[in-house]
């Protein structure tokens, strides 16, 4: 296992820590059963909400982008990549229909926001065409290596930049999605595998909170 593998084990095992730690403290302070119900659908709420880090991204307009951007709405960010074999189409899916059940006053309060791990291949015309064929309003971001690296630890969403050298290369990636509020700070996790059925039912009272 290389160093970066290593350090990249070695975050995944933290967020597992951190989600577990979390649904263990929501489940003994909660009384009334909404928390529980967020958790049963895969929206995982951190107990203090955490900063993002300020980095300068570059969208899929080829503009530049900040993060506190997103502010105003509650923003769903996925790592993933354009060429992604499985879980990257898989899930921008699930989340179109998620998005185009929920009640529109509902959708207008989100945003889909994919991150790409893979910088190499995925420009911002790439990125485009790709969520173009998800959901134009869908948005994507790349960037060069070290700021999606500080981008991705500090929302606690590891993966394994891969060797580009290699023909048809894959990227490790986590399935979570980083759910930030409307004051761009990070609220927590929507876990992966996604459940569409129970995150149309909930995000509406998420969307309330502040």
């Amino acid at each position: 296992m290389t160093r970066v593998q290593k350090t990249v084990f070695i975050l995944a095992a933290v967020v597992a820590v951190i989600i577990g730690l979390t649904v263990h403290r929501v489940l003994q302070d909660n009384r009334e059963g909404v928390n529980t119900a967020f958790i049963d659908a895969g929206i995982i709420l951190l107990p203090e909400h955490r900063s993002v880090p300020a980095v300068t991204m570059t969208d899929q307009d080829g503009k530049p982008v900040q993060l506190d951007e997103l502010k105003g709405k509650w923003s769903v960010l996925f790592f993933g990549y354009t060429f992604c074999p499985d879980i990257c189409p898989t899930t921008l899916a699930q989340l179109r229909q998620v998005k185009s059940e929920l009640a529109p006053a509902v959708a207008a309060r989100l945003q889909v926001v994919l991150v790409s791990v893979d910088p190499n291949r995925d420009t911002p015309q790439q990125l485009k065409q790709y969520l173009g064929y998800f959901d134009k309003e869908f948005r994507g971001f790349t960037g060069d290596g070290d700021s999606l690296q500080k981008l991705a630890n500090g929302l606690s969403m590891p993966y394994i930049p891969a060797d580009t050298s290699q023909p048809n290369y894959i990227v490790q990636h986590s399935g979570n999605l980083a759910l930030l509020g409307p004051d761009g700070t990070q609220r927590g996790f929507v876990r992966a595998p996604l459940n569409g059925q129970k995150l149309v039912a909930q995000l509406p009272a998420l969307v309330q909170r502040d």
